[in-house]
C-alpha cells in the first residue's frame, strides 16, 4: 500500500528529471557556477544541488573546474565550478551543428579560406544591426549592458560585468560554439563586430569553443586606450580569438 502523501515513482523520477534540468539550465544561462551559486538561484539546499550534479557528472552533462581568476589571485585554493560538457551544451540547441561545418567545409573546399571569412563578417555583420539599434537606445554608460541584453535574445546567455580598467562581456552559451571549433574565423569575427560596435579596441580572452566555460571580451574603459588605436587593436585582438589567452 502507499503511503499518504508519497508521489507515485514515476512522479518522483519526473520531478527529479525537472530540477536536474533546472541546473543544468542555469549552468548555461550563468556560466561555470560553484554549489553555493546554484543553491541561491534556484532556492535549493546546497546538499540537493550537489546530489543533483553528481548525477549529471555521472551522465557527462556537466564537469568540476577550478575556477578561472581574472587579476590577482586571492589567498586560499580557486573555489570548485561546474561547466557544462560538450554533451550538456549538445542537449539544448547545437542539432545543426554538422550541417553548419559540412557547408563552411565546402566553401572552404571550393572557394578557400577567406571566402569563410568573408561569410563570417557578413553573417556578424547582420546580426549587428539589431544590437546597434539596441545600443543607439541606452546611455554611454550602459552600452555593453545594451549589448548583452541583445546577445541573450539571440540565444547567447550574456552578461556584463565590472572589471579593472574597463568592463567584462560574458558570453555564457554559444550557438555555434562547435562549428567555431573547427573554424576560428567565426570568433574573430565576432570579435571585429564588437570592436566596432562599442567604438574602442576589445580583447578576447576566452571562449567556449576553445574549451573555456565562458566566452570573455574585455573592453577597455573610455580613455584607457585610445580610439585612434582602433583598428591595430582589433586585428591584434581578433588573431587571439578561439584561444586561451597565454
Amino acid at each position: 500500500m502507499k503511503n499518504v502523501g508519497e508521489a507515485p515513482q514515476e512522479e518522483l523520477a519526473t520531478g527529479e528529471r525537472s530540477t536536474r534540468n533546472r541546473v543544468a539550465r542555469s549552468i548555461l544561462d550563468h556560466g561555470p557556477s560553484t554549489v553555493a551559486d546554484l543553491a541561491k538561484r534556484l532556492g535549493l539546499t546546497q546538499a540537493a544541488v550537489r546530489r543533483h550534479l553528481d548525477a549529471l557528472a555521472h551522465e557527462n552533462v556537466v564537469e568540476p573546474r577550478e575556477q578561472r581568476v581574472y587579476g590577482a589571485r586571492t589567498r586560499g585554493r580557486p573555489a570548485k565550478v561546474f561547466a557544462l560538457t560538450d554533451c550538456g551544451r549538445d542537449a539544448f540547441d547545437q542539432s545543426y551543428d554538422k550541417l553548419a561545418a559540412d557547408a563552411l567545409r565546402w566553401i572552404t573546399e571550393h572557394h578557400g579560406e577567406g571566402a569563410v571569412v568573408e561569410f563570417a563578417r557578413a553573417r556578424f555583420a547582420a546580426q549587428a544591426e539589431t544590437y546597434r539599434k539596441a545600443m543607439a537606445a541606452a546611455p554611454a554608460e550602459q552600452r555593453t549592458e545594451a549589448l548583452a541584453k541583445a546577445l541573450t535574445a539571440d540565444g547567447y546567455a550574456a552578461t556584463a560585468r565590472s572589471a579593472p580598467v574597463g568592463e567584462q562581456l560574458c558570453q555564457h552559451h554559444c550557438p555555434v560554439a562547435h562549428v567555431a571549433e573547427q573554424y576560428p574565423q567565426l570568433c574573430e569575427a565576432e570579435t571585429e563586430i564588437f570592436s566596432a560596435l562599442l567604438g574602442t579596441h576589445v580583447q578576447r580572452l576566452a571562449t567556449i569553443a576553445h574549451g573555456d566555460g565562458v566566452c570573455t571580451t574585455f573592453i577597455p574603459r573610455s580613455g584607457s586606450g585610445g580610439d585612434s588605436t582602433t583598428r591595430t587593436t582589433t586585428s591584434a585582438s581578433a588573431s587571439t580569438a578561439g584561444r586561451n589567452p597565454a
